[in-house]
């Protein structure tokens, strides 16, 4: 068939519906059954009928875009969170924009300008780290209600948010190392300021009180979640005269430049010192030695964000919770085991 030619009653007519169901296949696809979605999918397949969605979205005064913020597109980190919010989008007619806001070049236009100038119609943040002048504009434009914040989120403004029990994950790496018999824990946190930095130091505080652990003020490191503030922190350690026997990490990235630090001043991962990192990247199980972390759901707190932000916009039914938290898991592997007497 000629593509050119194609057009939504020759769709229904190959699909054996009517064209309202191909409309509705099409704009909202949870009104009509699994049948008739594959129907018309099929047929459009057949057919090769393409939809204008530029003059479908000017109708619908849409941009058909949704804007993701993510602080460090470099961070495999953020990997499996942006594949949770794609598979969302992809069963809907929204594109998605990726923004990294560590580049300066790419913060020329203030963000709320992306909803004035209808280049988006949502927008889910990953970086809770945005000014309160911006997040103030977007109240003051009323588009806040089209706003989610995923794994990290801004203390400032109460917008819907999607995260880990963070506080939970550094209760449960305490836990681990204390049942090992570890009683000299040290913490390398996050960055300063940073939500997550703040939440993972708290829970390792109240583990910390609940156990009776002793406590050092040159065991509380301060770090940035990256690989070098982890290697810094080992030469750190290795200075200490009271070396701590294990180290719970504020990030798998801070754990695995540790074990590489560690590793040049000649101390050794388990046997010296256990160390315990959080979010289970995918390296975290090849590195060497794998290491035990607290696992997140990235994948779900990318589908979580992108379903929230849909039911905000109207394009999902029902009214999500303003606050979604996931539970975390301890993941057990060799850089964790008992001290040595």
């Amino acid at each position: 068939m000629d593509r050119k030619a194609v057009t939504v009653q020759d769709v229904a007519r190959v699909a054996g519906v009517s064209t309202a169901t191909v409309s509705r296949a099409l704009s909202d696809p949870n009104k009509v059954s699994e049948d008739a979605r594959t129907a018309v999918r099929n047929a459009i397949s057949a057919t090769g009928y393409r939809l204008n969605k530029a003059a479908r979205n000017l109708r619908k005064q849409q941009a058909g875009a949704v804007l993701i913020l993510v602080p460090n597109l470099g961070n495999p980190f953020f990997s499996q969170i942006l594949q949770g919010i794609s598979a969302v989008f992809s069963e809907t007619e929204f594109s998605i924009l990726v923004s990294d806001t560590s580049d300066p070049s790419e913060r020329d236009l203030n963000l709320v300008d992306y909803f004035l100038d209808r280049r988006i119609d949502g927008l889910i943040s990953l970086d809770g780290a945005l000014s309160i002048s911006e997040l103030e504009l977007f109240k003051h434009h009323s588009v806040d209600d089209r706003i989610v914040f995923a794994c990290e989120w801004s203390p400032l403004v109460d917008f819907p948010s999607v995260r880990s029990n963070n506080a939970m994950g550094a209760k449960l790496a305490i836990q681990h190392l204390y049942d090992l018999g570890h009683r000299k824990i040290a913490h390398i946190t996050g960055p300063e300021g940073n939500v997550l930095t703040r939440e993972r130091r708290e829970g390792m505080l109240q583990a910390r009180q609940k156990l009776n652990l002793p406590t050092c003020v040159e065991w509380i490191i301060r770090g940035d979640f990256s690989l070098n503030s982890g290697f810094l922190a080992a030469q750190e350690i290795a200075g200490m005269d009271d070396r701590p026997t294990a180290v719970f990490c504020a990030s798998d990235m801070v754990a695995i430049g540790l074990i590489s630090g560690l590793k040049r001043e000649g101390i050794s991962v388990p046997n010296d010192i256990s160390v315990v990192g959080f979010d289970d990247i995918e390296i975290a199980e090849f590195c060497d030695p794998p290491l035990t972390t607290i696992k997140q759901n990235r994948v779900g707190l990318g589908r979580a964000a992108a379903e929230q932000l849909l039911a905000q916009m109207g394009a999902r039914a029902g009214k999500p919770d303003r606050i979604l938290q996931l539970d975390v898991q301890l993941q057990t592997r060799e850089s964790t085991v008992a001290p040595v007497p």
